[in-house]
């Protein structure tokens, strides 16, 4: 049976190649997580510390992680793991772990990209030396969002390893029009 087109389809992926988009996807996606979880700690910093110095210095490193690092690394998954789903034979709509895995990316990727403006934001007031003066209810957010961000990660994570059972309608099809010969 012919594929439907826009449908994915699994492409024959030579092994080398198979081999490089994982490595590149689990670097990339444990990277991600490294990164939220080193900007987590500088967001406890900021909010804990006594000392306006390393206060300013938490929220300067903060959106440099952020911008540099944890943006560009929030993306590459989206990049890497359709490639790397649609090259073996767990596909992209075929298991509800990898929906999940693809939802979580893509509304963690949503969510930084709404809180870059209140991490560039602190980031300025710690440059301009009057954080310490100013309200807390930001600076309470960067840790609980990052909290909720290393979470979502690691849910995703452990997704990627557990791969619970659970194929969608379209997995269930695909592999009924697998194992029937084709009729001609």
């Amino acid at each position: 049976m012919a594929d439907r087109p826009g449908i994915e389809t699994t492409i024959a992926m030579p092994p080398l190649l198979r081999k490089f988009v994982l490595t590149a996807h689990i670097t990339f996606a444990v990277s991600w997580l490294g990164a939220v979880a080193g900007f987590l700690a500088l967001a406890i910093v900021g909010l804990k510390s006594q000392d306006t110095q390393v206060m300013n210095s938490a929220y300067l490193g903060m959106d440099v992680i952020a911008r540099f690092i944890i943006l560009p690394l929030s993306f590459a998954p989206l990049v890497t793991g359709p490639i790397l789903s649609l090259g073996t034979p767990w596909g992209l709509f075929r298991h509800y772990w990898i929906l999940a895995k693809l939802f979580i990316t893509i509304l963690s990727t949503f969510i930084l990209l709404i809180h870059m403006q209140p991490i560039s934001h602190l980031s300025h007031l710690a440059m301009d030396g009057i954080l310490a003066g100013a309200d807390s209810s930001l600076r309470i957010q960067m840790v609980a969002a990052s909290g909720a961000a290393v979470m979502a990660l690691l849910v995703a994570t452990a997704l990627a390893v557990y791969k619970p059972r659970g194929m969608t309608a379209y997995g269930w099809r695909k592999q009924y029009e697998e194992r029937i010969p084709p009729q001609t």
